[in-house]
């Protein structure tokens, strides 16, 4: 990880963990907004104004949070406004790399060998891990935000005036609802999978797979119409799909959430069907970088060997 700006530790899987053994997440410390005349967002600074090609996307495939965005980026219509870079999704020592690998990217803009360097190029006294997504703003050489969730929202509608979509992925009318199940989903789902993984007691690994499949159980009762909130795509499948695609693929196995498979719950993997063979959602799954990234985790796989499978999932990903 960077402290002060300089690389100082080999990057590990568990980035901390409380008293208990609980696998706990860094915050985001990017939280700057693109909004239509670049006036402030919810929080940060303002001066981040829309405009066709001025933002660069960072990327992994492999990670649930970036793809996030890619899949709001291709559902909003949003290709040539924002350019992406996807780097290699086997971590090396120093994080995420860019290149050396089919589908990973080249830096376009600096040339940089790792993600840590776009994060000094941002702040030269960066104290952290360098994740993805990041959002680059290439006009003011400065980065705009790396938490996902906003960026998810803000190319919901800080576009809209360069490409009016009919979609709207958070509706006013129903913000506080998707408010709620987004967090509900986060905590037990998507950074639960996690908490199993990458827990260092039995009893956080207990506590955070009883979450994992409770939700689970409550998002299959839920699913009665076409998304999770009846006939109108959200943001809250955007942010539930990119967990459940990965899950048999790799959470099942390696996180050690193998209770049951997404494919024993019906509702859930016919929405996940649903939601892939949508406009573009397939370009943002690649399967082979998923998994390739995911089981090159030494500490948890240290002969780096990658299953095979499983049949039903790579049927589905035949269909788009």
């Amino acid at each position: 990880m960077l402290v002060n700006g300089k690389w100082t530790k080999d990057w590990q899987p568990v980035q901390k963990a409380d008293s208990k053994g609980r696998f706990v997440r860094q915050v985001s410390s990017f939280r700057n907004w693109i909004t239509p005349d670049g006036a402030p967002g919810p929080t940060g600074v303002g001066g981040f104004k829309a405009e066709p090609g001025r933002y660069r996307l960072y990327v992994a495939y492999i990670c649930p949070w970036a793809s996030r965005t890619l899949m709001a980026r291709k559902l909003k219509g949003l290709e040539k406004m924002i350019d992406v870079t996807v780097v290699n999704p086997v971590m090396t020592d120093q994080g995420w790399a860019f290149g050396g690998y089919p589908g990973a990217d080249e830096d376009p803009l600096f040339g940089s060998r790792y993600m840590h360097e776009i994060y000094t190029r941002a702040d030269d006294n960066f104290t952290g891990r360098a994740t993805v997504p990041v959002l680059w703003d290439t006009h003011g050489d400065v980065m705009v935000s790396n938490e996902s969730a906003d960026i998810l929202r803000m190319f919901d509608t800080a576009f809209e005036h360069l490409v009016p979509s009919e979609l709207r992925l958070y509706p006013a009318d129903i913000g506080a609802e998707i408010d709620t199940l987004n967090a509900e989903v986060y905590d037990q789902l998507n950074n639960g999978v996690y908490k199993a993984g990458f827990a260092s007691s039995q009893a956080a690994y207990d506590e955070a797979v009883d979450g994992v499949f409770a939700m689970l159980d409550n998002l299959e009762t839920r699913l009665t119409g076409d998304y999770l909130f009846g006939d109108r795509l959200t943001e809250s499948d955007i942010r539930t799909f990119v967990t459940l695609i990965r899950f048999d693929a790799a959470y099942h196995g390696l996180f050690k959430t193998n209770r049951r498979q997404i494919a024993e719950y019906p509702r859930l993997s016919d929405w996940m069907a649903r939601i892939y063979r949508l406009s573009g959602v397939a370009e943002t799954v690649n399967m082979d970088h998923i998994t390739r990234g995911y089981y090159s985790i030494k500490a948890l796989n240290p002969t780096g060997i990658r299953p095979v499978g499983p049949a039903h999932i790579e049927a589905l990903l035949r269909t788009a």
